[in-house]
């Protein structure tokens, strides 16, 4: 395996690139890399001298995991010490990325009763055999998954490895996989332990954990928001779309994961806020030129579209504090003469499609479309 493939693997890890067994330092983290970066605000300040014979540590390692652990005080451990830990069974090699009162503030963030928590143990610094070791495991990695994919496919399994990691002693390999339905894996297991020689272990992730773990780029040309620095998922709605007006198209609003975008969600709670101060749709407004519907709203810039009853074809762009006005006005029993002097008009469209990401099948997107007929042909037919 080339220098590139095993640099990309320990950027998995929050690496530059592999660690030197030769040089003792190792100090090859680089937060930068890590997506779940925490920075140490109390790096720099000297804090209270404690009585306690351990300390924590928050220790990074593959992707998205992280964990907290005690270490001894006589390891005077920092940030991007390379340890070994307490693992079932065996030790797992990882990065240190907190520790100290930073570590204890991260685990309070996270909401985890430090008193009542029974944290695993470091055991050591990691000496030159561990790192090798360590080196060597994720260097299998690649090669393990495109093999286990082979494997699973001859068996005719409905499921996607999509990531491998090997524990830093090598007793141990979590495949991760996606899966529609469920899947018997008891035969892949049995293979999969004779042909790699490593106690295995299968975890179901979702799709966007997948999209996550894989990385890509998305329909703005950036990185994907899942696999640079975005941490939560939270849930995304065809509301919030539609909140924000729009277009309700599953090739558009879809992500790599097949499932609405996140970003839908970041922009959303200030749509909801400005919306706020938008009348009800369901008010219409009573001018001596006809009755005025409410159509769309242009939420960022307080302004909606009417139409009148009498000519849906054409929309008028007024102020939310001209609606209020003419609301307030109405209420008093006052006509005023119409919507505003000085009008915008826009041709309406109709009948426009509201589609449901979730409900239509994108496939339809996919039907040829019918043949144009050719007037060309009618002319010439005329003529004759």
């Amino acid at each position: 395996m080339d220098n590139n493939n095993n640099n990309n693997n320990f950027i998995s890890r929050g690496c530059r690139c592999a660690p030197d067994p030769q040089n003792k330092q190792w100090k090859v983290y680089s937060p930068s890399c890590s997506k779940l970066n925490a920075i140490n605000w109390l790096k720099n300040i000297k804090m209270p001298d404690r009585s306690d014979s351990t300390e924590v540590v928050e220790v990074r390692l593959k992707n998205s995991h992280k964990d907290f652990f005690n270490a001894p005080v006589e390891l005077n451990l920092g940030e991007g010490d390379i340890v070994a830990v307490e693992a079932s069974p065996g030790h797992e090699i990882g990065i240190v990325t907190l520790n100290g009162e930073a570590a204890r503030l991260q685990m309070k963030n996270k909401n985890i009763d430090i008193n009542n928590t029974e944290l695993r143990k470091v055991y050591r610094k990691a000496k030159i055999s561990d790192v090798e070791k360590w080196i060597s495991a994720v260097n299998r990695e690649d090669e393990t998954m495109y093999k286990s994919r082979e494997i699973a496919d001859s068996l005719d399994l409905s499921m996607k490895i999509s990531d491998v990691e090997y524990q830093g002693d090598m007793t141990k390999a979590i495949f991760y996989y996606t899966a529609d339905d469920r899947v018997d894996f008891r035969e892949l297991i049995k293979i999969l332990a004779d042909t790699f020689n490593v106690r295995i272990e299968m975890r179901q992730i979702g799709m966007r954990q997948e999209a996550a773990r894989l990385g890509g780029i998305g329909s703005c040309g950036r990185e994907l928001c899942c696999s640079t620095w975005l941490t939560n998922f939270r849930s995304v709605t065809t509301n919030a779309a539609r909140t924000q007006q729009l277009t309700l198209n599953p090739q558009k609003l879809a992500g790599q994961c097949s499932k609405l975008k996140c970003c839908i969600n970041f922009e959303n709670d200030c749509y909801n806020d400005y919306a706020k101060y938008l009348p009800d749709p369901n008010i219409i407004l009573e001018t001596k030129k006809g009755t005025a519907i409410f159509k769309k709203p242009d939420t960022l810039h307080h302004k909606i579209y009417y139409a009148y009853e009498h000519a849906h074809e054409q929309m008028i762009l007024i102020t939310s504090k001209r609606a209020w006005d003419i609301i307030a006005m109405n209420q008093k029993g006052i006509i005023p003469e119409e919507l505003e002097e000085s009008i915008i008009m826009e041709e309406v469209e109709e009948n426009i499609d509201m589609i449901n990401p979730e409900e239509e099948s994108v496939e339809r997107f996919d039907k040829p479309k019918k043949p144009k007929r050719r007037r060309g042909k009618k002319k010439k037919n005329q003529k004759k």
